[in-house]
């Protein structure tokens, strides 16, 4: 059944105007080649650079949402690939990410924001994650030597393949507990939104590492951010962006570039492929901000009461 729908699905993208050297996507490991260059590159130390911008709505019950931030961000990733007796070929992501939040009146970059809610002042932390990393590598075949990648397009208008509409439903312990309830609670629960395009034509050509023209959207519906010190109150956030993988560096906005070029400069470039740091994320991130303010006497160990 297997072989028969990877057969039937090569026919199909054969039909979309693919040139010759295409990758045979019925060997798993061609299939691998193929889905990797969405994200990430084939070629090992290849930097694949993803840039994207919206806003930020607030929604509370009874109240009319409301814009509150706009965003700048960018993800540099490169893939570790590796090959295997038995999983045949496999590839490993490793990236850093940065989100900068703006005025939504006049897209400067925050340093401080006035919280409309408390009308407290507070320092506004940026998204600056190092590493964002796979948990494992992406391998052709499973352990037991069974085709396991995969790449059928279930949508191609045009040649250009449609993918996503799915989310990803998070909900886990929050590492904010016990003496940082000021700024967050109880379990970390989100949702995540991911869409992406680009040509069929190149996800196929086998003489390309990556694709360079693909176009996404992602979004994110999440309890507040820690630094904004809601201390519990209800209601949530609504990320909506849309983006593009860019070919190069200065293909970034300068308020992105500049802002990352002097005081991030470590984020124009991914973690090495061997990194096997834990990943960080905005909750983490804070937690360590928080920690060496409150070891430097910048903040009390607990919050006011």
């Amino acid at each position: 059944m297997l072989k028969k729908t990877l057969i039937t699905s090569t026919l199909i993208l054969a039909g979309f105007g693919v040139h010759a050297q295409q990758l045979d996507v019925s060997d798993p490991n061609q299939a691998l080649l193929a889905s990797n260059k969405i994200f990430c590159a084939n070629e090992q130390g290849e930097i694949s650079l993803y840039w994207w911008q919206g806003e930020v709505y607030s929604r509370i019950p009874g109240e009319k949402d409301t814009l509150i931030f706009n965003v700048q961000g960018m993800n540099a990733r490169q893939c570790g690939r590796m090959e295997d007796e038995t999983r045949g070929l496999g590839f490993r992501s490793v990236s850093r990410e940065i989100m900068l939040y703006l005025d939504p009146e006049t897209n400067e970059i925050l340093r401080t924001w006035t919280n409309p809610w408390t009308n407290e002042e507070v320092e506004v932390m940026h998204v600056n994650n190092d590493p964002v990393n796979s948990r494992g590598p992406r391998w052709a075949r499973d352990e037991n030597g069974e085709p396991s990648a995969r790449f059928e397009p279930q949508q191609v208008v045009n040649g250009m393949v449609l993918s996503g509409g799915g989310a990803a439903r998070l909900f886990y312990n929050n590492p904010l507990t016990g003496d940082y309830q000021d700024y967050e609670g109880g379990k970390y629960h989100a949702a995540e939104f991911l869409t992406v395009s680009y040509p069929l034509a190149d996800a196929l050509d086998a003489s390309q590492s990556a694709i360079q023209d693909a176009v996404i959207s992602w979004g994110r519906i999440s309890g507040w951010l820690p630094w904004m010190k809601m201390r519990g109150r209800s209601g949530l956030m609504v990320h909506y962006t849309h983006g593009m993988r860019l070919h190069d560096w200065e293909d970034l906005p300068d308020v992105l570039r500049n802002e990352i070029e002097t005081n991030w400069p470590k984020y124009q470039t991914p973690p090495p492929t061997d990194d096997d740091r834990p990943n960080d994320t905005t909750w983490t991130v804070f937690k360590r901000w928080i920690d060496e303010k409150r070891e430097r006497g910048e903040v009390p160990k607990q919050g006011p009461r």
